[in-house]
């Protein structure tokens, strides 16, 4: 039966309205805001484009016009996964109206007057049993509202249909919910063309399904059933990389019944690339959708990197021309091998990308930079008419706000100011009597602007470095910028500015990285970037510049960087032996902070078995974006990671920032000695009501889970966790044999690594209790550190030292510890 809050979760929706939603062209006011995702409200994004103010003008506390219910015939089914309102969220590139009906059942014993509360983000109005009883019209971008109506039910079933409407602007969330506050004995009930027993059997099945593994290195890919489907399944999978990709496969689904496994392809048909697996399946007539992912990786195929420089850079080009995904970047290694197969491919690619620069697509920015590079030193690899196009489009597009244009493109953001003010000088420097048709300007005085707003970029850049900080998202667009201008920019100074910001996003990951891993808090994280090892674009870059890595299908520098190494005498401090730390003696810790006014300070430590980085002092008890506060590595096996969050939002795969793996609803307290680290969650509702660690068991060599403890070993990597309650090894659904969860919003996590190949004896010799003063420090008695201090103002004190936030600098510092090994 329904109590007071709960959710009415299961809903029909119709094919969404999509209609782009255009205003005027017009300039906007503002600059880069390198702060932006320091949410203070409930991660609300505090700037408004023109379409959004439009949208508000004709939206906002005015009702949707009362409307005939839709036809329902070809409507989705959804199932709520856990879910409490139905999430149509995603990404368009450009501002797109998007409308649709919605409706559920609630089931009633008796008649009687009954409480609702509806939670929209643009506008709503809902009827029940056809009359309408409520509405609401925030039309806030993203930040759900809600209103509370009474309405009287009858007995039995009760239609509630929402029709409902948003401007998806970039990322969009676009949420419905219904909530039960009072009324007669009832309980949810669903609109599905299905029986009650059809619709819970094939819940049952997709809640309890997963891959049989998460990542893939040229096996079968077997879809798993712990819960058998109630009859045959047929459908589709739709097998494709995040929303920034390209490309993507289709599969045909058959399960038959009562099957408890089925081979859904093999992993060796697909790219080298974090895929998720989205099913549209029939099972008895009912038909819904769920998503699974899982990385796919060319190890094997691969293999090892060549020993000598000239040839990795060599092996990197020809891998992008041949492998990489239908990108520009892609492109320009396609134009750079010149053979005939790669020339044909470049103008497939470039014929595909140019539509979304010349409509001013949000991240088109990250489309012209390898473009321009293209277009500037290979002319004469293509053809004349691509060339034509390719002009008309850089004189068409929009290089800043301060332009006028309609579009979404995202401008305030460090990576995304980077992009645009490169393209400006370089497009600019490219065709200097052309007249650039935004601006007005001709193209000399675009690229001179250009020009001075990179040398303000650079001023913020060496003052306050990465406001993403340390993300493996946006070192490689950084970089993307940052090698064009050094190859490319006709001025010195500005080369020189580039290249020593290049020396610096490098050296940053080489002391992240550990055997051609990347380890370490980031200030923004995805699904797709933390669940991968091989498949990261710094992983690829780990390869090019110290050997030893893999290659993923997406990429956004790479190629660049290859080049510019290559043609451009890019030279670059030898940095292997700290990326690929191998002393046994010795450990290396390395401290830093990162952006505008320090806001974020970060500690990472690594031996030669063993990586753990964190952030220090950030923002603890705030509501959380996409940040990944701690990440550990053991071993040589490139996936045996572990990182710990509060999830954003209880469905697997979904949109949401946080999401269910990157960033954390609540942000916690992360603090760090050496090897040992504290993580301790102090959420609120109505953020998930549990925190979880990434723990992938298959890939170790041993592991166990016992009440409150966790341990695992990778080769000679050990890796010990102790919670404040028990935890619990999922075993179904899509995280399952690789997420730990610990039960309620409150919780402390305690991490401890170290190198034995005596993983129960090094699990003795550290119990891992907790002691807490009354002025808040945690004290930890460790074996081989003695007692460690977690104080409450951030510092840490151990065998007789003390870390100190606040007086690390922006440089960083690094040094050798000896190292000490209990087993």
């Amino acid at each position: 039966m329904l109590k007071p809050g709960a959710p009415i979760p299961y809903w029909q929706v119709t094919p969404l309205e999509e209609a782009e939603y255009n205003v005027a062209d017009m300039p906007m006011e503002g600059e880069m805001d390198s702060t932006f995702f320091l949410t203070k409200e409930k991660n609300f994004i505090p700037h408004t484009y023109p379409c959004r103010t439009a949208y508000i003008e004709e939206r906002r506390d005015r009702a949707l016009p009362a409307e005939e219910a839709p036809d329902w015939e070809g409507a989705r089914n959804i199932l709520p996964f856990g879910s409490p309102f139905a999430d149509l969220s995603g990404f368009w590139f450009r501002a797109t109206k998007v409308r649709g009906w919605a409706r559920t059942s609630i089931e009633a014993e008796t008649a009687g007057p009954a409480r609702l509360r509806l939670g929209i983000c643009g506008a709503a109005r809902a009827y029940v049993n056809g009359q309408p009883v409520a509405w609401l019209s925030p039309a806030t971008r993203n930040a759900m509202d809600e209103v509370d109506f009474d309405v009287d039910l009858v007995a039995g079933p009760n239609e509630v249909a929402i029709r409902f409407e948003d401007l998806a602007e970039r990322d969009a969330v676009i949420r419905i919910a219904l909530s039960w506050l009072d009324g007669p004995a009832a309980r949810a009930g669903h609109t599905f063309p299905a029986t009650a027993e059809v619709v819970s059997g094939v819940e049952a099945a997709l809640e309890a399904m997963h891959l049989d593994r998460k990542v893939y290195d040229g096996e079968d890919i077997v879809l798993k059933l712990p819960v058998p489907f109630p009859a045959a399944v047929s459908g589709s999978i739709r097998v494709a990389g995040h929303f920034m990709s390209h490309d993507h496969d289709e599969v045909a689904l058959a399960i038959a019944p009562g099957a408890e496994a089925v081979r859904l392809a093999s992993s060796a048909d697909f790219p080298a690339d974090y895929r998720y697996f989205d099913f549209r399946l029939d099972c008895g007539g009912f038909t819904t959708e769920a998503r699974l992912g899982a990385e796919v990786t060319w190890r094997s195929r691969t293999g090892p990197a060549p020993q000598d420089a000239q040839a990795r850079i060599a092996e990197t080009i020809h891998w992008i021309a041949r492998h990489a995904e239908t990108d520009t970047e892609t492109a320009l290694a396609c134009a750079d091998l010149g053979d005939p197969e790669a020339l044909a491919r470049a103008e497939r690619i470039l014929t595909t990308a140019l539509p979304g620069i010349e409509r001013c697509f949000d991240c088109a920015d990250f489309a012209l930079v390898p473009l321009l590079w293209t277009r500037m030193v290979y002319p004469d690899r293509l053809s004349p008419a691509l060339l034509k196009r390719i002009d008309a489009a850089i004189l068409d597009f929009r290089y800043w706000m301060d332009e006028p244009g309609n579009d979404v493109q995202w401008y305030f953001s460090e990576n995304h100011a980077l992009l645009f003010h490169t393209s400006a000088y370089l497009a600019g420097a490219l065709l200097p009597e052309a007249r650039f048709r935004r601006s007005g300007r001709l193209g000399a005085e675009q690229s001179r602007i250009g020009h001075d707003r990179l040398q303000a970029w650079f001023d913020h850049f060496e003052a306050a470095e990465m406001a993403e900080f340390n993300s493996a998202t946006y070192f490689p667009i950084d970089l993307k910028g940052l090698s064009a201008l050094y190859a490319l920019a006709p001025d010195a100074g500005i080369r020189a500015r580039a290249h020593r910001a290049i020396t610096r996003l490098v050296t940053m990951v080489a002391h992240s990285a550990h055997h051609g891993v990347i380890t370490g808090a980031q200030g923004r994280s995805y699904e797709h970037s933390l669940l991968v090892a091989d498949t990261s674009e710094l992983t690829g870059m780990a390869r090019l510049l110290w050997g030893r890595g893999q290659f993923g299908a997406h990429v956004n520098c790479l190629a660049q960087m290859a080049l510019a190494l290559r043609d451009h005498a890019l030279d670059l401090p030898d940095l292997t032996a700290i990326a690929n730390w191998e002393r046994p003696e010795a450990a290396q810790e390395w401290s830093f902070w990162q952006g505008e006014n320090a806001f974020c300070r970060l500690y990472h430590y690594k031996t030669a078995e063993t990586a753990l980085g964190s952030t220090a002092l950030y923002r603890w008890q705030d509501w959380g974006y996409q940040e990944t506060l701690i990440q550990a590595r053991i071993g040589r096996d490139p996936s045996a990671s572990l990182f710990i969050n509060h999830p954003g939002e209880i469905v697997q795969s979904g949109f949401g920032r946080p999401s269910f793996w990157g960033g954390s609803a609540s942000v916690p307290r992360v603090q760090q000695y050496r090897d040992l680290a504290i993580v301790r969650f102090d959420g609120v509702a109505p953020q998930p009501d549990f925190t979880h660690a990434w723990f992938p068991a298959p890939v170790f060599d041993e592991w166990a889970v016992e009440g409150h403890r966790a341990q695992a070993r990778a080769g000679r990597g050990a890796l010990l966790l102790r919670a404040s309650g028990p935890l619990e090894l999922m075993r179904q659904g899509g995280s399952a044999g690789h997420e730990l969860r610990l039960a309620g919003r409150q919780g402390l996590w305690v991490v401890r690594l170290g190198e034995t190949q005596d993983l129960s004896g090094f699990a003795a010799a550290h119990p891992l209790e907790v002691a807490e003063t009354t002025d808040g420090t945690f004290v930890i008695e460790d074996a081989d550190y003695g007692p460690v201090q977690f104080r409450r103002d951030g510092k840490v004190i151990a065998e007789g030292r003390t870390l100190d936030p606040l007086a690390w600098t922006l440089a960083g510092h690094r040094q050798e510890l000896p190292l000490k090994v209990t087993a």
